[in-house]
């Protein structure tokens, strides 16, 4: 007797006849235990789904339709999850490499989403996080040409902002205007802010220099696709462009950010009509903008003629804000002691930070590799210690030892002299990630340790596929590549949630992100290729939302807007995503 059955999960309908072997497979339904990378798989690349819960056995890969069982392979030993207890075991068919789109099933188990196996499987993964920047732009109607469904009116054109008390001085006093416009909104929220908008528009720029050729035929459709500048490139530019007028012109110094006095509501970009600031210069900002600049200004070289005096520009304003940052080193970003002492009060995103040592190793050693002054690199101690860690909007160390590594043949004698060690730190730091991953319940470096489900966990997971990325760059071991391709995985559905972490991807797509518009739009599907923030084991503490069910850090996590500990969006998140995407991409080319 045959069974059909139709399955509805995230708005995909799947109908099919389900075999094993000459049997029919009775009630095999859609099965949430079976956890795999629901967008698709490299023909000669690992090919991993795990099964939680399930017993010794055999699983079977099939077409869509179910008539046809093309590969047969047994199930791993058991793991046992040391985050949750649960047990898991593997369903590897990386010996499978024909092309075609499929479902895996587990006799007892049930059946996954289906899946591709194909070349260029990941590329609109990595077009589609990419265009997500877009979405975030300030100041700018988004047309349906290039915004879909998710069109809408222009929200804070940003031409009149204020000069908050906390940044006043004598050429602007308090209460004049300035005119701050574009950039991208920064998260879930509306606000620009330098420090976080530093790692991204480094981790963007840093792909870019990583793989520049990848990104000549590599369109997005926005409108600056098709002139003569790398859509990558047109896109970092509309936040760089922002960020070059939040730096004082009068002293150099770089306002920590453009901001409401308070968050706004659930509303659309162009409802939010509040009052924007700029608020006081730190430090911090000031290196993670000298960092951006002076980067800016060797990437966009060579298009010196299609984008004029910018490349001058970015230099000039790199070194006015590391000077203004040597004249003032202890000037951190406190919000509670600031808010003590000016009105209006600030209560968005703080970005404080109380140590800048990073900051100034990540400055000191964009500016050298820019200028080939070797007076900044040895401004700073660049190795304080022998730690690597891991890039996050407060920790920017490492991205100065990406840097140094990718121009290690055209350093001064300087930096030569310190390169073999450097390399050596960075092949370490990636054989620490990598090391007993293979034991793990998912086979994935992210979540080896539950420390690793922070805020923003999906980023982590995303940072340490860069590290990887980079450690394959340096040696070729392709053992780096895979667990990188791993990690991507696990942001596409093989992770203890079930979920693809990445608006518009997947059969279990996060649909109800921290987003405003895509809350206020009044439209079912979120803003796509926006990368939710992950299992967050603090978040029930954090943000309150009612819903949590889960007891282990791996599955804290809850489709909810209101859940901003857990599933908010934001562009230092979505930057190593698109990397993390584009990376493979380009490398599974070769």
């Amino acid at each position: 007797m045959n069974t059909r059955e139709v399955v509805v999960s995230a708005g995909h309908v799947l109908a099919g006849l389900w075999l094993s072997g000459a049997t029919l497979v009775h009630g095999q339904a859609l099965s949430e235990a079976i956890r795999l990378n629901q967008v698709g798989f490299y023909p000669n690349a690992p090919k991993v789904a795990v099964v939680v819960g399930a017993d010794a056995g055999t699983f079977q890969l099939t077409t869509p339709d179910g008539k046809k069982r093309v590969y047969t392979g047994n199930l791993s030993e058991q793991r046992q999850n040391t985050t949750s207890g649960k047990t898991t075991r593997l369903a590897d068919f990386t010996g499978f490499k024909t092309n075609g789109t499929y479902v895996l099933v587990v006799p007892g188990t049930g059946k996954s989403y289906p899946f591709e196996i194909r070349n260029n499987v990941h590329r609109a993964v990595a077009i589609g996080s990419l265009k997500g920047f877009y979405y975030q732009r300030v100041s700018t109607d988004l047309p349906a040409k290039y915004a879909g469904q998710w069109a809408r009116p222009a929200g804070h054109p940003d031409t009149r902002v204020l000069i908050h008390p906390s940044a006043a001085d004598a050429n602007r006093p308090a209460g004049s205007v300035i005119s701050s416009p574009r950039g991208w909104y920064d998260a879930g929220d509306y606000n620009k802010y330098i420090v976080n908008s530093g790692i991204t528009v480094g981790t963007l720029l840093s792909l870019y220099e990583d793989f520049p050729a990848y990104f000549k035929n590599f369109e997005i459709n926005i409108p600056e696709s098709g002139n003569k500048v790398p859509d990558l490139l047109d896109e970092t530019l509309w936040n760089l462009r922002w960020m070059l007028t939040m730096q004082d012109p009068t002293d150099g110094g770089v306002y920590h950010k453009l901001t409401n006095a308070g968050f706004d509501g659930m509303v659309m970009p162009d409802k939010a009509v509040k009052d924007r600031y700029v608020v006081q210069k730190s430090v911090t900002a000031a290196l993670d903008f000298a960092a951006v600049m002076a980067q800016s200004a060797r990437v966009f070289k060579p298009f010196s003629k299609e984008l004029p005096g910018l490349v001058d520009s970015c230099r000039t304003a790199a070194v006015r804000a590391w000077e203004w940052a040597k004249k003032n080193p202890d000037k951190l970003y406190r919000q509670e002691e600031m808010n003590k002492q000016f009105d209006p009060d600030v209560s968005t995103g703080t970005y404080g930070d109380n140590n800048a040592s990073d900051e100034w190793i990540w400055a000191a050693a964009e500016l050298y590799v820019t200028t080939k002054d070797e007076a900044y690199y040895t401004a700073v101690n660049l190795y304080p210690d022998d730690k690597t860690p891991l890039p996050s909007w407060n920790q920017v160390r490492t991205l100065a030892y990406y840097t140094l590594a990718r121009f290690g043949n055209d350093l001064t004698p300087a930096g030569k002299k310190d390169l073999p060690q450097l390399k050596q730190r960075l092949i370490q730091f990636a054989d620490n990630l990598i090391q007993g991953a293979d034991r793990q319940t998912y086979q994935t470096v992210m979540g080896k340790a539950a420390g690793d489900y922070i805020w923003g966990s999906s980023a982590v997971a995303a940072n340490q596929g860069i590290a990887l990325i980079q450690a394959y760059r340096l040696t070729k071991d392709k053992t780096y590549l895979n667990y990188a391709l791993a990690n991507l995985d696990y942001l596409l559905g093989r992770n203890a949630t079930g979920y693809s972490f990445l608006t518009g991807f997947g059969d279990k797509p996060v649909m109800n992100p921290h987003h405003r518009p895509s809350v206020a739009d009044g439209i079912t599907s979120p803003v796509p290729g926006l990368l939710s923030g992950g299992p967050n084991g603090n978040a029930p503490r954090q943000d309150k939302c009612p819903g949590y069910t889960a007891t282990s850090a791996d599955e804290m996590f809850i489709d909810d807007s209101c859940s901003y500990a857990s599933n908010e969006i934001a562009i230092n998140w979505n930057a190593p995503m698109v990397y993390l995407a584009a990376a493979l991409e380009a490398l599974q080319e070769k």
